[in-house]
C-alpha cells in the first residue's frame, strides 16, 4: 500500500540522501551532520492558537521525517516578544502530540539571534548585503508618494 509520501507533490521531493546541492562539498557536509537522515522542522509563531492549516504543515514535517526514519524538531519562531505568551507554545507543543508526534529537539529562533548577527555583519562586510536606512515610513508609503516627498516634485 503506497502513502502520500510516495503519491503526489511529497512523493516527488528528493529521496533521502538525494538533495541537490550547487557544491559536491556542501552535500557531503550535509549528509555527514545528519548522518544521511531526513531532518526537518515546523516553525510556528507562538503569538496564538494553531488553525487547521497549521495541521497540514504538521503532518507534512512530521509525517515526511517520520516516513523515512528521520527527524523533526519544533522550532518555535519567537520573533515577536509582544505577541508571545507561555499559553501559545504549551498549545502549540499539546496539538502536535495530539496528532500523535513528538519533536525529536525543540529549539526556538532567539537561540540563534546573536550567530545570525555576526552572519550579517559578515554578509555586509563582503559586500553581499547592505543596510537600509529607510525610516518605517517610508515602507508605509506607497514609492510613487514616497520619490515625490523625498524629490520635492
Amino acid at each position: 500500500m503506497r502513502t502520500v509520501f510516495e503519491e503526489g507533490f511529497l512523493g516527488k521531493l528528493h529521496r533521502p540522501g538525494e538533495n541537490g546541492q550547487l557544491h559536491r562539498a556542501l552535500r557531503e557536509a550535509h549528509l555527514a551532520s545528519t548522518g544521511s537522515q531526513v531532518w526537518t522542522r515546523f516553525p510556528p509563531e507562538p503569538n496564538g492558537y494553531l488553525h487547521i492549516g497549521h495541521s497540514k504543515a504538521i503532518f507534512a514535517n512530521f509525517g515526511y521525517a517520520a516516513h523515512h526514519g528521520g527527524r523533526c524538531y519544533l522550532r518555535y519562531d519567537d520573533t515577536n516578544p509582544e505577541a508571545e505568551e507561555a499559553q501559545y507554545f504549551e498549545s502549540i507543543l499539546e496539538m502536535i502530540r495530539w496528532l500523535g508526534f513528538e519533536p525529536w529537539k525543540i529549539t526556538y529562533s532567539s537561540d540563534y539571534f546573536d550567530r545570525l548577527y555576526e552572519l550579517a555583519v559578515e554578509l555586509v562586510r563582503r559586500d553581499k548585503a547592505y543596510v537600509c536606512h529607510c525610516t518605517g515610513t517610508c515602507f508605509a508609503l506607497p514609492l510613487r508618494l514616497y520619490l515625490r516627498l523625498r524629490l520635492r516634485i
